[in-house]
């Protein structure tokens, strides 16, 4: 497995996530209709967003955390049991803290 690689592809991720939520940010503050129905169309579409916006912000932090296990030697072990994570999990799930066994 190529650290390296592995780690630019995660910080390149980091970087798409962020992009996003400026994207997502910006949309949630233009929604500003005096219409009622205006309104409240934008506020589903605000809640779709506000889903988009936890769901990456919760990549993020996985990410994040690989970041740190790449740093301090642990990534690709298994925060559990301390079994070697497949690489094959790793190219699927890069972020992965668990093998597949103890990810079930």
């Amino acid at each position: 497995m190529d650290l390296a690689k592995r780690k630019a592809d995660l910080l390149a991720r980091v970087a798409v996530l962020k992009g996003r939520m400026v994207g997502i940010e910006a949309e949630l503050d233009s929604h500003q209709s005096p219409d009622w129905e205006d309104l409240a169309t934008e506020r589903e579409g605000d809640e779709v967003l506000e889903g988009m916006g936890r769901t990456g912000q919760a990549e993020m932090r996985r990410i994040v955390a690989a970041l740190e296990r790449l740093a301090d030697g642990t990534y690709g072990i298994c925060a559990k049991c301390g079994a070697d994570i497949g690489n094959e999990r790793l190219e699927v799930v890069p972020e992965a803290p668990l093998c597949r066994n103890c990810a079930r």
